[in-house]
């Protein structure tokens, strides 16, 4: 059994691989002085949940949050009893990057890059909706191209909220129609509608540097719920990323 772990800014996503398929997928907020311990507690109370037994052969962990790479190492080491590999750049696993510098591409960037390229012609662009929404774009020869970064819809909304006292959090629910007829379509008017907006407005114009027939894919916490509203995007891969990680432990494995 593989343990593949997606270390993000904002949530930390841990999986069970085995035989070809997930056995369990969990996600808990990312806390920048967590100890090993207080992983550990958490993560051996979701294998007793799930039914999983507590112990695996392997464990890979892509991470965007440096400071949490030494507890990951030691889960790994004193718990696990496994050493944890790190996804850390595209060379690593064969991906070529075309980026400047190539190393400044974030391990879960390169997971997507991974995971869509073992079920997509290329060429193909990756939106993660996370802390950031990203576009992650993969040439027509496979080659790792660069994207944009977005801020992320809750993380730009927050801010909204939190600077201007009078309007109120409302759900991330696409109203009827663009003109609010009060404060909270409104803003899910600006928020939902405005931000799908954006996202077709980037995808095309990636698109077109790409050669003009790209894949478009969402993945990320809140893709799913901009699959219906963003035109570009053509299928939501939840799990794209941590598969990007068996495949990544695969290369690292036979290296």
């Amino acid at each position: 059994m593989l343990l593949a772990i997606d270390v993000g800014n904002t949530h930390t996503v841990c999986g069970v691989w085995s035989e070809g398929k997930w056995l369990a997928i969990w996600r808990r907020s990312t806390q920048n002085h967590v100890t090993e311990d207080e992983i550990v507690s958490w993560l051996r109370s979701m294998f007793d949940l799930s039914g999983i037994p507590w112990a695996v052969d392997a464990a890979i962990c892509g991470s965007v949050v440096p400071a949490l790479d030494v507890a990951w190492k030691k889960v790994g080491e004193r718990w696990l009893k496994v050493p944890v590999h790190f996804l850390k750049t595209g060379a690593q696993v064969g991906l070529k990057v075309e980026y400047d510098p190539p190393h400044a591409v974030g391990a879960d960037r390169i997971a997507n890059a991974l995971g869509a390229l073992a079920r997509f012609t290329p060429p193909i662009i990756v939106v993660d909706f996370g802390t950031a929404t990203t576009f992650d774009s993969i040439d027509s020869d496979g080659s790792y191209v660069g994207g944009a970064i977005l801020p992320g819809v809750t993380l730009s909304s927050q801010a909204l909220f939190d600077k201007a006292a009078k309007l109120p959090r409302v759900e991330y629910v696409a109203p009827e129609h663009a003109i609010g007829r009060n404060t909270v379509q409104s803003l899910q008017s600006g928020i939902m509608l405005g931000y799908a907006g954006a996202i077709d407005a980037l995808a095309d114009k990636i698109n077109t540097e790409l050669g003009g027939n790209a894949t478009i894919l969402a993945t990320g916490g809140l893709g799913n719920l901009f699959v219906g509203l963003c035109k570009s995007i053509e299928s939501y891969e939840p799990t794209l990323t941590m598969d990007g990680l068996v495949i990544a432990t695969e290369r690292l494995s036979s290296a």
